[in-house]
């Protein structure tokens, strides 16, 4: 008789990061607080540099008592690296809100009034990526609202583009004027004809 060892059994699958360990959303979370990249973009490799999948996991990915998502995380802690590449994410939620109701952008605010010029760069970029300066948390407050009155450039900046936001029309308007404007062309074009 043979004393052969049985074949092994098939290579499995490697596991998913559940699996071995810490899960996509708790990965995502340690990347936003300690700014490492390397795991984001590890992570994206990972999802097949699927941004659809990405922005879906940063979107769904909360803490559960304050409800901060990572980018919630990441500017609370002025984590630029991080946050640049999640504004380039197509499908991210720039403005979601957390349990007190705060945005990024209330959250980049409050960062602001312990690194001044930091957080200034980090909102500047955030307002350039579409974040809304006009979002209220739960006490009512405005971004604006956070910044300490010796930082009146940052107040500016929120203003303006709260401002510019507000000039901005609206998309009733925007759909009647380009009806009215098609009106006109086709007008314009009838009477050449006549």
């Amino acid at each position: 008789m043979s004393s052969a060892a049985p074949p092994p059994p098939p290579a499995a699958e490697p596991p998913k990061p559940k699996d071995e360990g810490a899960s996509y959303q708790e990965q995502i979370q340690e990347a936003a607080r300690r700014n490492n990249t390397e795991l984001l973009l590890q992570i994206k490799s990972e999802l097949g540099n699927d941004q659809a999948q990405l922005a879906h996991l940063i979107n769904d990915t909360r803490e559960v008592i304050t409800s901060n998502t990572p980018l919630h995380l990441a500017c609370n802690l002025g984590n630029w690296e991080f946050i640049d590449i999640v504004l380039d994410i197509e499908g991210v939620e720039i403005d979601p809100k957390n349990r007190a109701g705060e945005t990024p952008l209330h959250v980049a605010a409050k960062y602001a009034t312990h690194e001044p010029d930091h957080g200034y760069f980090i909102i500047d970029n955030m307002l350039d990526a579409g974040a809304d300066p006009r979002i209220r948390d739960n006490q009512g407050l405005q971004p604006r609202d956070y910044v300490v009155p010796s930082e009146s450039k940052l107040s500016e900046l929120l203003e303006s583009a709260e401002y510019a936001i507000s000039m901005e029309p609206h998309e009733d308007e925007q759909v009647r004027e380009f009806a009215e404007e098609e009106e006109e062309a086709q007008d314009g074009s009838a009477s050449e004809s006549d």
